[in-house]
């Protein structure tokens, strides 16, 4: 519980009503709660807010100071998507941070260093010589493999691998040899990782995650892959080995990257999409077709096949 004098000095705002009064969370404008901050990041959403919760407080854009009408505790910021970020910390249903906060059954393997501020979960392991900085959360059934090297201000969630063998196979014949992996994973500061992600350590050289990288639920990135500085990277995203991705890149869902691509920094790849050749230019790229009855798209793919014909009947034709 924190008072809203108190909010407001964490987000920096105009508070417009009572300073003390009690805030016991958040809550959204379809699903109003006594006592929680509700945030308008647009004015349509004011006619939702129902009067009757007058112990409630509304965190508005300062610049929509001059159109209130309401008589509700009012809280005014820059960016209430911005103080939304800052503030949700102070109130999410985890332990808070320790020096040393480790539950039941955590495995440690030897040389392995933490910072302060560590919270691990149940069922966690650490191989060995892994380096951990400050203020580090690994939920519940993380598994670091031996020598990574985890940055400050970092959330791992639960089921993730860092540091598993890569997909690195020689075929020999009839059969496949593995190529043991020797490199390491190592993730620099202030990333975020969902849960049950997994990221391979590099056959030689290291996979890197550079800092600010943020990464959704079930995203897999292969052996030797760089991620750029504050990337975003959605769910049940595949990067093949040896790919490069540049700085700021945001990267749908199930986007398929094939291996040894390089991207420009500030690009742009649309949900679902494969990449198949290296994007050298800033922007957004879709590399999928458009949805159609299952009819209509037979039809499409059957004049597809026929491109390579048609191309060469028009060449002859002269047209």
């Amino acid at each position: 519980m924190m008072t809203l004098s108190e909010v407001a000095n964490v987000l920096n705002g105009e508070i417009i009503g009572e300073p003390s009064k009690k805030i016991l969370g958040i809550c959204s404008v379809d699903n109003i709660k006594p006592d929680c901050l509700i945030f308008i990041f647009n004015e349509k959403f004011m006619d939702k807010v129902s009067f009757e919760y007058s112990n409630c407080c509304l965190v508005l854009d300062i610049n929509q100071k001059n159109k209130l009408s309401t008589k509700l505790d009012i809280l005014l910021v820059s960016d209430p998507r911005i103080a939304l970020s800052k503030i949700s910390a102070f109130f999410k249903n985890a332990p808070s941070a320790l020096t040393k906060n480790i539950e039941l059954n955590v495995f440690s393997g030897k040389n392995v260093k933490i910072g302060s501020n560590f919270y691990c979960g149940h069922n966690v392991i650490i191989g060995d010589n892994v380096t951990i900085g400050e203020n580090v959360f690994l939920n519940h059934n993380v598994c670091i493999h031996n020598d990574c090297h985890i940055g400050n201000n970092v959330y791992i969630d639960a089921g993730t691998v860092i540091g598993s063998e890569g997909f690195g196979n020689v075929k020999l014949d009839d059969s496949w040899k593995h190529i043991a992996h020797l490199g390491k994973v190592i993730i620099g500061n202030n990333v975020s990782i969902g849960a049950n992600c997994t990221i391979d350590r590099g056959t030689i050289d290291d996979t890197i995650i550079e800092d600010g990288v943020i990464i959704d639920n079930l995203v897999h990135i292969a052996h030797n892959v760089t991620i750029g500085e504050n990337t975003a990277i959605a769910a049940k995203v595949g990067i093949a080995g040896s790919c490069f991705i540049g700085k700021r890149n945001m990267i749908g869902g199930m986007v398929g990257i094939i291996d040894h691509i390089n991207t420009a920094d500030d690009v742009v790849i649309s949900a679902t999409s494969t990449v198949s050749k290296d994007l050298k230019l800033p922007g957004t790229y879709t590399g999928i077709m458009p949805l159609l009855k299952h009819n209509a798209w037979k039809r499409t793919a059957l004049w597809i096949t026929k491109l390579d014909k048609i191309v060469k009947f028009l060449k002859l034709k002269k047209i």
